[in-house]
């Protein structure tokens, strides 16, 4: 049985590529950029709602091994935001929270192609694929105050820059790990178009800049009149009445935050001409 199964794969292989080499046109790879959206959930969309996409941009290049398995590179750009007061629950609402954040991405990603795909071929031109990868991404969130952008990060909202209870500043890199399925037509022998649609799994649970537990206004520094300083004010934007008691919930740090990207592309192939063989 095992013989008939190796005898097998070596005559599929054969097959595969005595055909490409009879075509004499060999896919290399492609290049191309993307557009579509983007949208966050975490602390303050806990329900993963679809509600307040934002654009996002892309460039990659595809390094094409055989017509199944490719290698991509690709860097993108997007905008994260989010408001409590989007939400149908009472406790945010009244929480009353919310950012605004630029992401920069940069991922390696492996595309598997579930049929064969070769460029303009009368059969083969269309397939869906799954990606996987590793990436790493930049972020720094903000809100807007009277027209003006406050980033949250230098103000230890939730501690950091006091080093309550051991809580760090947390950093402005994150890890990635983009999941998603695609697919992929070509429209000629040059150029493709596709659709691709992938979560990211991060390593941070701040891209809002909510984790974990108020500390209580007491614990910020007051300014020289006695009033709060910009980190005890947003650390509670809370309406109708305070919820920023030292110990009480203001995010849930046992969930890293994500973000999904869907996109459409244009790319452009790159491919070598040989003899084919007699």
């Amino acid at each position: 049985m095992k013989k008939n199964i190796v005898v097998l794969f070596c005559c599929l292989t054969l097959h595969f590529t005595t055909q490409a080499q009879n075509q004499g046109v060999f896919h290399e790879g492609e290049y191309g950029f993307t557009v579509g959206a983007s949208h966050y959930f975490g602390d303050l969309n806990t329900r993963s709602a679809l509600n307040r996409p934002n654009m996002a941009l892309g460039l990659f290049f595809r390094k094409q091994f055989g017509n199944y398995i490719g290698l991509r590179v690709a860097g993108r750009y997007t905008q994260l935001a989010y408001s409590d007061k989007y939400s149908n629950n009472l406790y945010q609402k009244t929480r009353n929270l919310n950012f605004n954040t630029d992401i920069y991405e940069f991922a390696v990603q492996g595309d598997f192609n579930f049929f064969k795909f070769i460029s303009n071929s009368d059969y083969d031109r269309f397939t869906p694929y799954v990606t996987l990868g590793v990436g790493f991404f930049s972020y720094d969130p903000y809100v807007i105050d009277q027209g003006k952008k406050v980033y949250l990060r230098p103000l230890g909202t939730e501690g950091q820059a006091i080093g309550y209870q051991g809580r760090s500043e947390y950093s402005t890199m994150a890890l990635c790990i983009p999941f998603g399925i695609g697919f992929k037509y070509s429209l000629t022998d040059k150029m493709n178009l596709s659709f691709e649609i992938s979560q990211r799994f991060t390593s941070t649970d701040y891209i809002d800049d909510v984790s974990t537990t108020y500390i209580g206004s007491d614990k910020f520094q007051r300014d020289a009149n006695g009033g709060l300083t910009p980190a005890g004010m947003y650390q509670d934007m809370s309406v109708g009445q305070s919820l920023g008691k030292e110990g009480r919930q203001r995010g849930w740090s046992q969930q890293n935050d994500q973000y999904v990207i869907a996109e459409i592309g244009i790319s452009f192939n790159i491919n070598s001409y040989k003899c084919p063989s007699q």
